[in-house]
Order: structure tokens, then sequence, then C-alpha cells
């Protein structure tokens, strides 16, 4: 990664000493607060700060090249410097300033270039994973299976977009084995953006959802989108999709590479190459989703049923379920007893929902194709560590807090009640609104509050515009579930603490731009503080 090098990947023009031209850099960073010396800064416009006004900054703390859209304003005393034009247009100006850049036209193009032409250097396999929902819970999972055998990199955060895939492929060092990168979108030409850059040798779609209709229309416009990560497969690639959604299960091939489909539904397999070598007609996983949660005596299991059975009477390894010992809290996660050909496997899946089954079939399916053992998939599978606002389970000394509030779309909403409802004692939602929904989003809430009235579940709190329509939905399914609508998260907070009750299980959830993270926070406060409280 040399500034001459660097400068010919993204299309731009190198100004600078000609003798630096064959330096490499030792990283690049977008945040001129962590500009270290021999660093590459990338200038990027934001909405409120503009990454160009810190260029003089960056080259005093010893950047030794700065990516840019525009000519850098120098200290007309700066030392004289010679152009080397990436283009040979053998074109000779001198130019004062005091650092060397590299002018493109667009920034976030020129790190998407780069990172791309990064990969190609490095030559390692590289997972792409996206889908409507679950992206980054089945990105852990992949990455905690790969990583019992290869050292794995991962996508950090929300570091999923036109801007965030690069910096994540820019962490990428010489050790690294394996990537496992999360590809997020919200408008058609957007993947093509990400997966020209990340090239995939193996693509994972976890479903096809109500996400980003406002954008992308229906759900056949979501598929749409989510499948344009097929136009960059390598050739010798592979693909995995979820079989239990309609939509997915409409693809039967992609650049002459049939889908391997994992799922829960009778007649999915998880390995379709390996079926099809020792001529088998298919493989159905059988799935013991042990509900952890506890009866008020503390005692109890209940066993949910997957792979085309119907009842717990029809469930293969329902003799194996063990009764849940007495003292154990509640979401201990499930049960997972997969059959791959000749070879079979239980594992236990750290958290709780059937969604979570369907993730590990996911990883299950990458790790077999990247030769790791069934017991080196269970060990991965068992190892994976919430990730905060993302399904993740708190205990306090008051209360059970889901934490899901990172994001929500219909389908995980959901997911999220069907949980809630597994939980002990008295079980509330905290709701919020969902963003990108497009012109149905007043009857796509009210869907989700007509679903939350069927469930299990004590009290629904809903705050936010959007979000009274759940609680509209609640109301008409005449379920008896208490309701309070609240207008806004600055009311919730002031009105928490005279809702919620001690051993409550309270689900927190809504899009991200609700900041409802500032009510897990309260909440945690109040469960570790309170003693008395309800």
């Amino acid at each position: 990664m040399t500034l001459g090098r660097m400068a010919a990947a993204c299309g731009g023009l190198y100004y600078g000493r000609a003798e630096d031209r064959d330096r490499e850099i030792c990283a690049i960073t977008t945040d001129s607060r962590q500009a270290e010396p021999g660093c590459l800064f990338a200038a990027i416009r934001g909405r409120r700060v503009d990454g160009h006004d810190f260029i003089a900054q960056v080259f005093e703390m010893g950047a030794l090249c700065v990516i840019t859209e525009q000519e850098p304003s120098f200290d007309t005393d700066g030392e004289i410097l010679q152009e080397v034009s990436d283009r040979e247009s053998g074109k000779n100006r001198n130019t004062p300033q005091t650092g060397n850049y590299i002018k493109v036209d667009s920034t976030i193009r020129a790190l998407g270039a780069l990172a791309a032409y990064y990969l190609e250097q490095l030559a390692i396999p590289v997972v792409g994973i996206t889908g409507s929902v679950g992206k980054t819970s089945t990105k852990e999972m992949v990455a905690a299976v790969l990583s019992r055998k290869y050292r794995t990199l991962k996508t950090a955060g929300n570091f999923n977009n036109e801007l965030g895939l690069p910096l994540t492929i820019f962490r990428l060092r010489d050790e690294d084995e394996i990537a496992v990168l999360e590809m997020g979108i919200n408008h058609f030409g957007e993947m093509h953006a990400l997966a020209r850059i990340a090239k995939p040798d193996t693509c994972v779609i976890t479903n096809i959802g109500q996400c980003h209709l406002e954008f992308l229309g229906d759900r056949d416009g979501v598929l749409r989108a989510k499948t344009e990560i097929f136009d960059y497969l390598r050739p010798d690639g592979h693909i995995i999709l979820n079989g239990d959604d309609d939509k997915l299960a409409t693809v039967q091939e992609a650049k002459g590479i049939r889908p391997t489909f994992f799922g829960l539904g009778t007649g999915n397999n998880i390995y379709a190459d390996q079926i099809e070598k020792k001529g088998l007609d298919g493989i159905k996983c059988r799935i013991c989703v042990k509900k952890k949660a506890d009866t008020q005596d503390g005692m109890g299991t209940e066993c949910a049923i997957a792979a085309g059975n119907t009842d717990a009477a029809g469930c293969e390894a329902a003799n194996s379920c063990e009764t849940a010992e007495e003292g154990r809290t509640a979401y201990q996660g499930a049960e997972m007893a997969c059959d791959i050909i000749a070879d079979s496997f239980t594992v236990q899946i750290p958290i709780p929902g059937v969604h979570m089954v369907r993730n590990a079939l996911a990883a299950t399916a990458v790790g077999l194709h990247y030769g790791l053992t069934t017991e080196e998939i269970r060990a991965g599978i068992e190892s994976l560590q919430p990730v905060s606002g993302r399904f993740h389970i708190i205990h306090t000394a008051n209360f059970t807090i889901i934490d899901d509030c990172y994001n929500a779309n219909p389908v995980s909403m959901k997911a999220s009640l069907e949980v809630l409802q597994d939980g002990l004692h008295r079980k509330i939602a905290i709701l919020g609104d969902m963003g990108e929904l497009g012109t149905d989003e007043i009857r796509m809430h009210r869907e989700v509050g007509t679903f939350a009235g069927g469930l299990s579940i004590d009290m629904c709190i809903c705050a936010g515009t959007l979000a009274a329509q759940i609680a509209e939905g609640v109301q008409t399914s005449a379920s008896g579930i208490e309701t309070v609508i609240l207008p806004d998260l600055s009311s919730l907070l002031e009105q928490l603490p005279s809702l919620v009750k001690r051993s409550d299980t309270i689900l927190v959830k809504a899009s991200h731009f609700m900041h409802f993270e500032k009510v897990v926070a309260e909440l945690e406060q109040m469960g570790e503080d309170i003693r008395d409280h309800g």
C-alpha cells in the first residue's frame, strides 16, 4: 500500500514528494483525532463536520498523506514540492504545500477502490452477510464458528455501509485468514457498490423482510436489492440462503451456482453440495428448541419443535430434553440437534429465540464449507457473546431486560415479542417507532400490535407517533393486554419509574433513531438501585 499504488488504485492524482511515492502507509483513518505518524487521512464531508478542515492538523500529527476532494490550503511559505501524476500526463507544476495528498473526485468512492485493491493483495476468503433482519447476529455467529479454525476478522459495530465496509477491510493484517463482512443497504445499487469492494467467496442472506420499503418499494424490491450481491460473487463461490424465507426459496441459481438452503422447514438441507455427491435427497434438521424460561417454582421445560414436526410428541429429540434446574434464570437459549449427512451434533445456543437457531444453521453451513469439524462448529456456536442492543439479555437485581433497541422492523419486532412471552413474571414490551417502511408504515405498525395482542404478555408501552399505532393494534385485538401510549422518548423516561415493577421482564425495541438505548440505561440503573419498587 504505497502512495503511488494507492493513487493508481483509486484513480486519483498524487501531489507530493517524489521520494515518498514508494513509501507504505501504516494505517488509514477518517477521524483526524486518530491520525498518527505514517498514516493516511481520508477527508470526508459529513453532515456536521468536514474532514477537509482538519488536513493541516493531521499533517502536524505526522500523517504521511491525505485523500482529498479539494486542493488543500497551505501556508504560502510552505515547502515547494513537485506534482507526480499517476495518470502519466507528463504534466509538472510546482505547488506550495506542507504534505503529500491524493486528489480524487469522491473520497468515499476512493476508499472503496482502495479497500478492493487491499483485499486483492491479501487474497483471503471473504464471507459476505446481508439480509433484512439478523445480519449482525448471523455475522457474530459465523465469525464465532470460523474463529475456531482460522484467524478471523469481522465487521465491528454497524460498519456495514459504503464507508464502514472499507474501514473494516483496512483493519485486516497479513496474519488474518478469513474476513466476515456485514453488508447493509437501503437503496437499489448500494449492494453493487459494496459487493464490488468485497467480492465475496461466500454469500449468506438471512431473510427478505419489510425493511427500507420507503426506498425499495416492497419485498420483491428488497429481494432484487439484496441479491445484487451475486453479481460480484467469485466464480467458485458459494451461496447460503434461508430456505424458510418464501422470497429466498425462489432463488434456484445465481451465476451458475446452486444455493445451499438452511432452515427449520421440512425438506430444507444444510449442505446441498454434499447431499448431491452422496446421492441423498435431503436432510431434515432435527431441532429441539428448549425454552429455558422457568416456571414460578423454578422447574419445567417447554419443547418447541421445528423440522416439520407440529407438536412436542413429534420431536425426535424430545426424550433428550432435560428439565430446567431449579434457580436457573430465564432465557438460557436453545438446544439444537443437527444431523448432517452421516454426522450429527447437539449444541446449546446461548441466546434465546428460534431466529437464533436459524443463525446457528447458517453458521453451520459456512463452517462446513470452510472445512470445520462438527465439534469446532459446536464450540464456536456455544462461544457466542451477545452484542449490546442486539437481543442482549441483561439481568439486574430487580429486572430482566431484553436490550434489542439497535434497530427494528416488523419481522424483528414480532420475533422479539415472541421471545418476550417466554419470560418470568410480568412481561412488558417497551416499543418505539420503526423507520423507513414507506407508505404502508401505519398498517405495518398496527399489524405488529395485532400480533402482540395474540401473545402472552402483560403490558405494551408505546412511545412515538407511529408506535401509537402499535398500541391501537393491541387494543383492537381485545387481548386484555394493558397499553400505555406516550408521545416521545422524554415522556417515556419521565414515566418509566411508575410503569415498571420489581421482577418484570422488559423488552426494549425501536429503530435506532428513537435512541431507546437511553431507556435501557435508565432501566439498568433502576434495576440496581431500587429494592422495594412496585
